[in-house]
């Protein structure tokens, strides 16, 4: 699960972070509102879930709530701010925002809002289909069919099919792959993305499929059906 964590204090932001880490979640960073903007609008980087605090230089908290429903990004927002007051909450709440943390906290409970918001979105995702030419994919269970046939991916595989299909007939670099599945931060080789390519395929010739990726020569790979 990917994850961007919108923190002015730099302090409490690399707490929050180095404890998410440990639980296994990859991490992007955010210290002002208008950079937050920037990642969480850009779709290469498809997070699973935000944690925006309300008040940020630049563009506070609401603002950056708003600008993200306005386009119709369904992943969860945990909003946390020092404002506690239940016009505050509701404030939070009707901007777009899942769920509201008052600072201070622990960062116990902080984890637990994000894996009760995570499971709530797994399970809407479980119910969501993904179709594009002859396949038919649930990226909540990770499934995918043609016909009668199916397999379940692995989650690696998982992400980067969600990145191809985000994208169908539309050649990604490597670069933007890394971005999507590894996240801004990885320590990614090229070669990694290409294994995974590899991966990928052969899932496809599993299912005899006709969709295939193909490799566009100085732009990274297609997913196509011809």
């Amino acid at each position: 699960m990917r994850i961007l964590l919108i923190e002015d204090d730099t302090e409490l932001a690399g707490i929050v972070a180095g404890r998410l880490e440990k639980e296994g979640y990859r991490i992007d960073i955010c210290s002002d509102g208008r950079s937050a903007l920037h990642y969480a609008l850009n779709p290469d980087y498809a997070y699973d879930l935000f944690i925006l605090d309300r008040m940020l230089p630049g563009l506070d908290g609401l603002s950056v709530c708003r600008q993200i429903r306005e386009r119709n990004i369904s992943s969860p927002v945990l909003m946390v701010t020092a404002m506690s007051e239940i016009d505050d909450r509701v404030d939070g709440l009707d901007c777009g925002a899942d769920d509201y943390l008052t600072k201070p906290f622990a960062v116990k409970e902080l984890l637990a809002r994000v894996r009760a918001l995570l499971r709530r979105q797994g399970a809407a995702a479980g119910s969501s289909l993904i179709s594009f030419s002859d396949l038919n994919f649930f990226p909540g269970t990770r499934e995918l069919s043609c016909g009668s046939a199916s397999l379940t991916l692995s989650g690696r595989e998982s992400s980067l099919l969600c990145a191809f299909l985000s994208r169908p007939l539309e050649a990604m670099s490597r670069e933007q792959l890394i971005f999507s599945v590894w996240g801004t931060d990885a320590d990614v080789e090229p070669g990694n993305v290409d294994n995974y390519v590899s991966f990928l395929r052969r899932r496809l010739r599993e299912l005899n499929s006709r969709v295939s990726i193909k490799t566009i020569y100085g732009s990274g790979f297609l997913l196509t059906d011809k």
